[in-house]
């Protein structure tokens, strides 16, 4: 099998590495990994990753955005951190192109899925933060990232997926998948408005409206997300239920 070698791309990158061994393990899928029997899959190197790339990103948004609350910062970074943005950004460094990959995962286009190249970017950040340390990898980081974080920082988030992110941290923080249910219907059937709501523990801890019932459930999920912070209430339940 035919892989570019992980140096052409730290040479794009200009990243000045230090030990490449990091990197080589950063683009090694665990399918080629069990295959060969002697290389070391790139999942320890992704968990690193995922945890370096949330912190530079949301110091990012802590220092550029002084006077924003907390569920907006949450919502900023998560629109950035996300395995569409993440896998948008490997495309463009042409990342799929330097996976190792076992045969059946690269017959079946493994080199081109959203969870394959984001997973891998986080590798890869990963392997630089090992070789060279927080500052420079957070220099890096922002340097990469540059396009998507003014996208974001002027408001606009697209792909931001507030129901996905609200499943993960009701899951997380409750042990619990929200519900969501339609409240109204208004308008001429060529311009109906939804009116939605969604439940974490039996309570409504969000609503919204749109032009389409998913369009609404995705406003209630973005306003729960806004509000989970504050929700006293639930956040004892967590603590009690954690006591138990």
């Amino acid at each position: 099998m035919n892989f570019r070698d992980i140096s052409e791309l730290l040479d794009a990158l200009q990243w000045p590495a230090r030990q490449v061994k990091f990197y080589h393990q950063a683009v090694t899928h665990s399918s080629f990994a069990h295959e060969e029997g002697k290389s070391e899959s790139n999942e320890r190197l992704e968990f690193l990753g995922d945890a370096v790339l949330e912190l530079v990103i949301s110091e990012y948004f802590f220092k550029c955005f002084p006077s924003l609350p907390e569920g907006e910062l949450t919502l900023m970074c998560h629109s950035v951190v996300n395995e569409k943005s993440l896998a948008g950004i490997a495309r463009e460094l042409q990342l799929g192109s330097f996976l190792r990959l076992g045969k059946g995962e690269l017959s079946s286009g493994g080199n081109q899925k959203d969870s394959i190249l984001a997973d891998a970017l986080e590798a890869l950040v990963g392997a630089l933060f090992l070789d060279l340390g927080y500052k420079k990898t957070s220099e890096e980081v922002v340097k990469l990232f540059d396009s998507l974080l003014k996208v974001v920082g002027k408001g606009s988030a697209p792909y931001v997926d507030y129901k996905t992110m609200l499943q993960e941290k009701s899951q997380s923080l409750f042990e619990e998948t929200p519900a969501y249910s339609i409240e109204a219907e208004s308008g001429a059937p060529h311009e109906k408005r939804f009116l939605a709501s969604v439940k974490i523990d039996d309570r409504v801890v969000g609503r919204g409206k749109g032009k389409s019932k998913k369009e609404a459930e995705q406003a209630a999920a973005k306003e729960a997300l806004e509000k989970l912070f504050l929700q006293d209430e639930l956040l004892d339940r967590v603590q009690k239920r954690n006591n138990r």
